[in-house]
């Protein structure tokens, strides 16, 4: 029987996601919990499993860009043709550009490994084929693709090093020869990375078992390292799709139904940088992490938070919502974009403890570990530039909440005492809040109370 492949909805404000790549191809048969698909979000990209068994074939193409739970492909019973829904199921085609995958049902009894959650083995489809064939164990595979998943590429490197070293002993005892894919001089990954890196693979002489292209050829191919990530240079075009897409259509929508207004306001320092430096020396055992500047700013935000509610607030058709719990998010620039991890009942929770959970979502969603349930329900949002060298800003809120912190660089002041200059630290402000639902005395009270906070620091400890 039919069974339909849904769009998933990744957490609550989840509208649409673009389907970044098809980890299998179509025709290809998937068992239930295979990864299916990339799935780029306006706040994560995941791999997305197979909620049963089949054959599998998409209805719309890799890069569409679709809502929440429309339907996007079909699982199948051998025979079996998709039903008629108007849209056109996608042609057959070799495997997804970023997948490594061959019609293959899943191998009985695969062990769990490191890579793996509770049961099951991460690993594509033809990378358990040519295990298989192979007679070798996944658990002894390192996998490189998404979430440690095992691909075909590394099976190729496992078996390439087995046969230039001691071998690997089937259970007669005899040495097995690696066995490979058929019918391709490379793998789905090095294809795609020769295109990335200009490349005319036949150009490029292969080391691998029948010359078989592997990634070390590539390499010893490509004129100069290749930077993932690297920097926008002029001619190229950055298509507003994923991530970036959905980023300057949230931005785009928050300026056009809010009426944002931005305080700026200069905060004094000393006591904060003073006992900053005593704690660095008073926990250099390490049991304690020794917050950052931003991480003062997170306490004292929050505890403004609760002396003037009007900033913890979303509104909507009937009315402005004044919110129990104090949820601060906080921006992590990441390649492409940024992301904005929260940090739950922080007004709550010591300063150790929010430094403690800070560093650990913010290396999270850099190294692109971060769950979507983390980056969910934030209720107001601190945003700092201060690193870039940044004094004043203009934040744009996110949507669903009333207000964003903006903190500047912690820079050197004057103050005036008895016609006498004294240096001063100081740093920027910049509260962007929503007028709909705060006025200007109101918002400039709660920046005044943040002002306070930070004058006497030893309070945010606690």
């Amino acid at each position: 029987m039919a069974v339909e492949v849904l769009l998933p909805k990744i957490g609550l404000t989840m509208q649409e996601g673009t389907i970044d790549a098809w980890l299998v191809p179509s025709g290809a048969f998937v068992a239930e919990g295979d990864a299916l698909l990339r799935l780029a979000t306006d706040k994560v990209d995941v791999d997305v499993e197979a909620e049963a068994g089949g054959l599998f074939h998409p209805v719309v193409p890799a890069g569409a860009t679709v809502p929440a739970g429309a339907l996007i492909g079909w699982l199948l019973d051998e025979g079996e043709q998709p039903p008629r829904t108007g849209a056109a199921p996608v042609p057959a085609a070799g495997p997804a550009t970023g997948a490594d995958t061959t019609a293959m049902p899943a191998l009985d009894g695969a062990a769990t490994s490191g890579n793996g959650t509770a049961g099951r083995l991460l690993s594509s489809p033809n990378a358990r084929r040519v295990a298989a064939a192979a007679g070798v164990d996944l658990t002894a595979v390192s996998g490189t693709g998404p979430g440690g998943r095992i691909v075909s590429e590394d099976l190729e490197d496992f078996l390439a090093t087995l046969s230039g070293g001691s071998g690997h002993s089937g259970g007669s005892g005899d040495s097995v020869a690696p066995v490979l894919p058929a019918g391709t001089s490379s793998s789905p990954l090095v294809r795609k990375l020769a295109r990335e890196r200009g490349i005319d693979l036949t150009e490029v002489n292969g080391t691998g078992p029948g010359g078989r292209i592997r990634r070390s050829d590539l390499d010893a191919a490509t004129p100069a390292p290749v930077r993932r990530n690297a920097a926008p240079q002029g001619g190229d075009v950055i298509p507003l799709t994923g991530m970036r897409g959905t980023i300057a259509r949230r931005m785009h929508t928050s300026l056009q139904e809010m009426a944002q207004l931005t305080h700026g306001y200069e905060v004094r320092m000393d006591a904060v940088v003073s006992l900053r430096d005593r704690l660095k020396e008073e926990w250099a055992d390490g049991e304690l992490p020794v917050p950052s500047v931003n991480d003062f700013l997170l306490k004292a935000a929050a505890l403004a938070l609760r002396a003037h509610p009007l900033l913890n607030a979303t509104v909507r058709e009937d009315g402005i919502h004044l919110l129990d719990g104090i949820h601060l998010g906080f921006a992590v620039a990441v390649p492409g974009g940024l992301m904005v991890p929260v940090i739950e009942d922080a007004g709550a929770l010591p300063l150790p403890e929010i430094a403690r959970r800070s560093r650990s979502l913010a290396q999270a969603a850099r190294e692109g570990r971060i769950s979507p349930a983390q980056l969910e329900g934030a209720t107001f949002t601190v945003t700092s530039l201060g690193g870039y060298g940044v004094d004043f800003f203009t934040p744009v809120i996110n949507p669903g909440n009333v207000g964003i912190l903006g903190v500047g660089r912690l820079r050197d002041g004057v103050e005036w005492v008895d016609d006498r200059p004294l240096r001063t630290r100081v740093l920027t402000l910049s509260l962007t809040f929503d007028h709909r639902a705060v006025d200007g005395a109101p918002a400039a009270d709660f920046l005044r109370t943040v002002g306070e906070l930070l004058g006497k620091p030893l309070r945010l400890l606690v």
